[in-house]
C-alpha cells in the first residue's frame, strides 16, 4: 500500500498559496513575520509595519497561547484534555476547561446544522482507516468492524455540562478528534490576542486556516490564494482579497492513501464509516469565525458537491468548490460567495 500522508499537515490546504502570494510581493520587506510549529503543522503571522509592535514579546505570547490550546485539544499528546477524556470511563463526567468545552459545543452546533455530516466523535473510525495517531494501516479495515464502530459512535453520544464544565460519553467507542475545528479555533484565538495588543493590521494562518484583519498596507488588502487541488503540484486556482474575515479550506488531495489502484481520502463519512467517494476535491468557506469555517468546510466535504451546495445555499454560507471532472476542475460557488470574487492586484 502506497502512503501519501504528509508528516506536516500544513500541506493539507492553503499554506503554500499564502506563502506564494506574499513571497512575490514587492512590499514583503515591510511586513513583520512570526512563524513556528504547532498542532502538527505550522503557523505564520504577518503584521503590517508601523503598529508599534514589540516582536519578541509578541512571539512569546503567541507561542504560549498556541501551546495552551494544543495541550488541551491534541489527540497526539497523551496528557491533553482530549486524550484523557478519550481514555475516561463511560457514563462518568470528566471536568474539562471552559475553552475545550467551548470548542466541543461549537462542534455540536455544526453537527446539528449538518445532520451529522460533521462529527468529532468518530475518532476511532479515523484511526481504523489509518489517519489518526494510534493506527498504522497495512490492509483495509474489516467491513464488520467498520459497521460495528459506526453504530456505536455519533455526536448524540457525547454530552456536555456547561456549569462546572465537563464532558461525558454514553458509548465506550466515542473517541473525540478536534482536528477539523481546533486549528480554526486557534487562528481565532491568536487574532484576538493581536487585537488585545492593539495590533489592527495582520494575517494569521495555521495549517491553511486564515484570519485577516485590516490592511496589508494603506489601501491594499490581504490577498489569499486558493490552491489548485492537484497532488504533487503547487499552483493558484483563485485569488481573493479579504478584509476582516476568516477562511478555511478542506480537501482530500494531500492526505490519502491508495490500495490496489483505489484512492481513499482521509475524510470519513460518519454515516457510512467509509472515506468519501465523490469528486469534490476541495471546499473553501469564508465566515466571520475561522473555527466555524474550519468545521463547515469538513461538513460540506462530507456532503459532496450537490448536497453540499444545497446546504450552503439553505444556510447562506459563502463557499467555493473545486470539483474533479476528468482531467480538469469545475468551479462552483454559492450566492453568498459572489462578493469575494472581485479579484484585486496585490
Amino acid at each position: 500500500m502506497k502512503r501519501y500522508i504528509l508528516i506536516v499537515l500544513v500541506l493539507v490546504s492553503l499554506i503554500a498559496s499564502v506563502i506564494y502570494l506574499n513571497k512575490h510581493n514587492t512590499t514583503q520587506k515591510q511586513l513583520l513575520v512570526i512563524n513556528g510549529a504547532t498542532m502538527g503543522t505550522t503557523y505564520n503571522i504577518k503584521l503590517a509595519s508601523g503598529q508599534g509592535i514589540a516582536l519578541e514579546v509578541l512571539k512569546e505570547q503567541v507561542s504560549e497561547r498556541l501551546n495552551g490550546i494544543d495541550n488541551k485539544m491534541s489527540t497526539y499528546k497523551k496528557d491533553s484534555e482530549v486524550s484523557r477524556f478519550n481514555r475516561h470511563p463511560i457514563s462518568d463526567w470528566m471536568p474539562v476547561s471552559a475553552e475545550t468545552l467551548n470548542v466541543v459545543a461549537a462542534a455540536h452546533r455544526i453537527s446539528q446544522l449538518s445532520d451529522g455530516a460533521f462529527d468529532i466523535t468518530i475518532g476511532n473510525l479515523v484511526n481504523l482507516w489509518g489517519f489518526g495517531p494510534t493506527v498504522n494501516l497495512d490492509t483495509l479495515p474489516d467491513g464488520k468492524m467498520i459497521e460495528t464502530l459506526r453504530s456505536q459512535v455519533g455526536y448524540l453520544k457525547l454530552k456536555q455540562r456547561q456549569e462546572s464544565p465537563a464532558l461525558l460519553k454514553t458509548s465506550a467507542a466515542v473517541y473525540i478528534d478536534l482536528s477539523a475545528i481546533a486549528k480554526g479555533y486557534a487562528v481565532d484565538a491568536v487574532a484576538q490576542l493581536l487585537l488585545e495588543n492593539k495590533i489592527d493590521n495582520f494575517l494569521v494562518e495555521i495549517g491553511g486556516e486564515i484570519v485577516t484583519h485590516g490592511e496589508k498596507q494603506p489601501g491594499r488588502p490581504w490577498v489569499i490564494g486558493i490552491e489548485r487541488p492537484v497532488a504533487g503540484q503547487r499552483s493558484i486556482q483563485k485569488r481573493l482579497s479579504l478584509f476582516d474575515i476568516a477562511m478555511a479550506t478542506s480537501g482530500d488531495y494531500r492526505n490519502y492513501f491508495e490500495h490496489q489502484g483505489v484512492r481513499y481520502s482521509h475524510t470519513i463519512n460518519p454515516t457510512t464509516g467509509y472515506p468519501i467517494k465523490h469528486q469534490l476535491a476541495s471546499v473553501t468557506v469564508i465566515d466571520d469565525s475561522c473555527m466555524r469555517a474550519d468545521a463547515l468546510a469538513t461538513a460540506i466535504t462530507v456532503l459532496g458537491p450537490d448536497h453540499g451546495m444545497e446546504f450552503a445555499e439553505n444556510h447562506h454560507l459563502a463557499i467555493y468548490m473545486l470539483i474533479k471532472q476528468d482531467d480538469h476542475f469545475i468551479e462552483k460557488y454559492s450566492t453568498a460567495f459572489k462578493p469575494y470574487l472581485n479579484e484585486q492586484g496585490d
